[in-house]
């Protein structure tokens, strides 16, 4: 089997992470295409020995890369393209039908009810994503929320399969080592009660409210691993609250935390890498108000972590006793100031590895994945039987060569949440 596997870009994420992983495990011939230009994890899958090509999208204004995207295509001959994330699920299934490849599967990693990818979702962004879903053999949920998001969408209930992320969680196992090594190199007291986050930091993540919170918390150090337009907000903000010096915001970097000390920048490579983060710290916490899946809970939890989050499926989904060390908490600095002062008090200490870790282990989820594969080449040949017009999406010409297809990114940013 053949596939090639489309995705917007390859920088660090967790869309572009779990495709990696994925990478790995499908019993299949794969190749990538990255709509824009390379990132770190480009470098990983290739390192790993995919062929990655980078068509160098200018904008999403830039129509050239259909009939690119579609050469490639016909020139490869894959029996199936998946796609992955909003803008290269449009062109890539616009491009499949071009190239004459019939089969053609879409993951939804990150839709919630108002945004798409951490922005808002406006009526011609889902008026083209129906249009081209239709172009589309399955679309993949990566949770039961986000396939019921799907339903009410209008994606037919026969289209939708549910294939949950997953995690290698022997790599987040608790290492002491890591522990003292990490702590050592940051400069933080062997007895410092340590809270950690992951992600990008984006407004819709609301880290701003994990940063109000501790510094409410006299003593108490945060690690923040991330990159995004919202660094020096959240740097101010420390210095602001006056705990610049204990709040310390690590970059990532080809899967890597590069450390920073009161928000300035360590050189490249002399942090710890996300599972040394996690041995390091005593509570992880995630207050992202709204998640498709919730991949850095698990991870957390994988390291027996006590997790306070704002929405994570993957946990949400299931009995409580699935995994016990994690709470939710509605988005309040004030009530997560109040639970990180009584995980201090009570000393949380680590926790066995809960159930819900072997649920979500990555093995299972290139199984499943490769289970939608077979299913949707099976139905190909009756679809190349009687194959159904399919009106092209509506675009407005420019003479310049391009057309006018709606983006997340360009959509009104996201109402902003109480803090309080």
């Amino acid at each position: 089997m053949k596939v090639l596997h489309v995705i917007t870009g390859l920088d660090m994420g967790g869309a572009e992470q779990q495709l990696r992983l994925l990478l790995r495990r499908l019993p299949a011939q794969c190749e990538v295409v990255t709509l824009t230009g390379p990132g770190p994890v480009a470098e990983g899958i290739e390192a790993d020995g995919t062929p990655v090509t980078h068509l160098g999208m200018s904008g999403n204004l830039d129509l050239t890369v259909l009939p690119r995207l579609a050469r490639l295509m016909r020139a490869g001959r894959p029996d199936l393209v998946h796609t992955h994330l909003y803008r290269a699920c449009v062109y890539g299934r616009v491009a499949a039908r071009l190239a004459g490849v019939r089969t053609v599967v879409a993951t939804e990693h990150s839709l919630g009810d108002a945004v798409i990818e951490g922005r808002r979702l406006t009526r011609g962004v889902r008026t083209l994503y129906r249009a081209t879903e239709r172009l589309g053999a399955a679309t993949v949920a990566v949770s039961d929320t986000v396939a019921a998001r799907l339903r009410r969408w209008g994606v037919p209930e026969e289209r939708i399969h549910v294939v949950p992320n997953g995690i290698e969680a022997h790599r987040f196992a608790f290492d002491p080592a890591a522990r003292a090594l990490v702590r050592t190199r940051l400069g933080l007291p062997v007895d410092a009660f340590v809270v950690g986050g992951a992600g990008r930091l984006v407004p819709g993540k609301r880290f701003d409210v994990l940063v109000r919170a501790v510094t409410q918390l006299p003593g108490v150090h945060l690690l923040l691993a991330g990159e995004g337009p919202e660094r020096e907000t959240l740097r101010r903000l420390a210095e602001q609250f006056g705990s610049g010096d204990r709040i310390h915001l690590l970059g990532v970097r080809d899967g890597a935390v590069d450390t920073g000390y009161g928000g300035r920048a360590a050189p490249a490579g002399d942090g710890p890498d996300i599972p040394g983060l996690l041995s390091a710290i005593d509570v992880f916490v995630s207050p992202s108000p709204e998640e498709a899946f919730g991949l850095a809970v698990l991870e957390a939890l994988a390291s027996g972590l006590h997790v306070l989050y704002g929405s994570c499926p993957a946990v949400d989904e299931l009995p409580q006793e699935q995994a016990p060390g994690a709470r939710r908490f509605s988005l309040g600095v004030h009530e997560l100031a109040t639970s990180l002062r009584e995980l201090r008090r009570d000393g949380p200490g680590r926790l066995a590895v809960p159930p819900v870790v072997r649920r979500y282990d990555i093995a299972r989820s290139a199984e499943a994945l490769t289970g939608v594969y077979e299913q949707a080449l099976a139905a190909a040949p009756a679809r190349r039987r009687r194959p159904a017009p399919v009106p092209a999406p509506a675009v407005q010409a420019h003479p310049s060569g391009v057309v006018a297809l709606p983006d997340p990114a360009r959509s009104p940013a996201p109402s902003q949440l109480s803090n309080r």
